[in-house]
């Protein structure tokens, strides 16, 4: 859940009339990517606390 605080809060952040990739949004972009692989990364440990429950 808190990543998706973050995600929502850096796109809020964002100047998206400066565009997507302007340096004053790398902050938020890599803010963004973090919280993407955060989510990843809690879903594979959940995937594989499974396994490991069933065995």
């Amino acid at each position: 859940m808190l990543f998706v605080i973050f995600i929502g809060f850096n796109l809020y952040a964002m100047e998206w009339q400066l565009g997507f990739w302007h340096e004053e949004n790398a902050k938020c972009i890599l803010s963004i990517s973090a919280a993407i692989v955060g989510i990843l990364v809690v879903f594979v440990m959940h995937t594989l606390s499974r396994f490991a429950a069933k065995k």
